[in-house]
Order: structure tokens, then sequence, then C-alpha cells
């Protein structure tokens, strides 16, 4: 009865699990995922405080790749782990331009040592607080996890984790654990006097301590804005809400002319899937039936 009236899906069951095929086409055909988890990879992405010209990202807790379509359209290439399947086979269906890989995070992450110029994940990093088996322990799993993103960064490289702490020490412990494995940096929040729109990230610098971002407040005036703070403008705003619309409205289009079956075809086969042959039927409009 208690799991059925909790709200937080860590208390339900362990995230492979949770996230099952049910689960996982929510986050493919609800507007209000989509919307959200796109604005919270914007976010993500601003406090990265990336170069100009195109990075190697690291997507933890990719999901569906909703949030790696932001770095896509942002023309950074990424490559994306999940713990759950079910997920990650949305993703590969959506057809994201990430690479993907099913992975445990508290196992540790097996790429080589500095190969990312950054790493987002939203709304996963507080998985790692629960015991889901006998052989858990949180802070052992945060420790690994953090040590082995440590290595996979270059040096100076920024890693920002949107999250959701349940309690006041699950935050405490995921930041000991981080800096003790060498990261530097702290918590920023976003409409900290907000019930609903108040936001955590944990942003982390591998191997250099920065100033820490300043989080959104409604009562900044602009003012008080300055260069070093990674804020959204009101124009700023606009854009990003803008392409959430333009983003929800292209996937409601019929945009499955021929050009975009041949598109999907040849990429189906350099994934060794075997597809029908082009022909001069290919993707030709029927007729409709009286």
């Amino acid at each position: 009865r208690n799991l059925k009236m909790s709200k937080r899906p860590e208390s339900v069951a362990p995230p492979e699990l949770f996230y099952n095929e049910t689960e996982s086409r929510k986050y493919a055909n609800s507007s209000r995922m989509i919307e959200v988890q796109s604005q919270m990879a914007e976010r993500t992405l601003e406090l990265l405080a990336l170069p100009s010209h195109p990075c190697f990202l690291l997507d933890i807790g990719c999901g569906s790749g909703l949030s790696g379509e932001v770095l896509s359209e942002q023309s950074h290439y990424w490559v994306g782990i999940d713990i759950s399947t079910a997920m990650l086979g949305v993703a590969v269906e959506r057809d994201v331009e990430g690479d993907l890989f099913v992975c445990d995070m508290g196992q540790g992450l097996f790429f080589r040592n500095g190969v990312f110029d950054g790493c987002i994940s939203v709304s996963a990093l507080q998985w790692l607080c629960n015991a889901d088996k006998k052989s858990h322990h949180p802070k052992k799993r945060l420790e690994k996890f953090f040590q082995s993103l440590y290595n996979c960064l270059k040096p100076g490289a920024r890693a920002i984790f949107q999250l959701y702490p349940e309690t006041p020490q699950q935050m405490q412990l995921i930041t000991e654990c981080a800096m003790r494995c060498g990261f530097s940096g702290g918590l920023v929040v976003d409409f900290p006097n907000s019930t609903k729109a108040r936001k955590l990230f944990l942003c982390l610098f591998a191997g250099a301590s920065m100033e820490i971002p300043t989080g959104l407040s409604n009562e900044m005036s602009d003012e008080e804005d300055s260069k070093d703070s990674v804020l959204f403008s009101k124009p700023e705003k606009e854009r990003i809400r803008s392409r959430s619309r333009r983003r929800l409205s292209s996937k409601r289009k019929n945009i499955k002319d021929r050009n975009w079956v041949k598109t999907k075809k040849e990429k189906m086969r350099r994934r060794g899937r075997t597809v029908p042959n082009d022909s001069k039927y290919s993707a030709r409009r029927r007729r409709p039936q009286f």
C-alpha cells in the first residue's frame, strides 16, 4: 500500500524494473515529459559552459534519448548510458544520434581515460542512494561511479547533474563522495523560493577549481546579472520555448516522405538490420478509401 502511494520512482522498484516497457513508452508519448526533460537538458547544457565548437559529451541515465536530442541540436556528439534496456529500446526506435550502452553506473564507467569534454545527467544520480540488493552499498557505489567518471573526463571538464535527493543527508553523501574522488564544485539551486519550480544541479569540475555558477531566481533583476552567471535571459527563455514547440510540432507532422524512408533504411542497414529494397512504391502515398 505504501509503495502505491509513493510518488518517488526510487521508492517503488529498482530502475531496471521500474522503467519497463509500459513506463518507457510514456516518455515517447507524453508531451509534458518531453518538454520537462528537454528543459532540464537545456539547463544542464547551459551550466556546462561549453566552447562554441562541437564537443564529445556523456549523458548518464539517457533513458529514451530526450536529453540527447538537445545535445544533437547543439551539434554535439554524445554517448548515452542507462540501466533500463526498455528505455534504450525506445531511444533506438526514435533514431537518436548518440551511441547507447546498457550500464549500471554504480559499478563504474568503462570508458577510457580523458575522452569526454563534459557530462550531463537528468534525474538519475539519486538512484545510487538506494540499496536495491544485498550487495549494494550506496557510499561504495557512489565512490566507484565518481572515480570512474573523473577518470574519463578531460582535465577541467564539467559534469552537471540535475537530481532529486530525498533528504539533505542524501545530498550530503553524494557531494562528499564526489569531492573525495577529486571533484570540486557545489550545488546550484534554481528558484529556491518556489516549491514547484525549484531545481537542484550538482556542478562538478574535474581537476580544476572554478567559480560555481549562479542559480536562477525570480527576484534577480537585469542589473544583478553578471557575465560569469549562467542564467536564462528573456530572449533565451523564448528561444528555448519556441524550440520545444517546434520539436513537438515536428513530431506530430507526417514527415515520412521518400527521402525520410530512404534515410531510415540506410541507418538500419548500417546497424545490420534487414530492410526491404527500394522501389518505385517506397513511401508512396496511399489513396484514401471511401
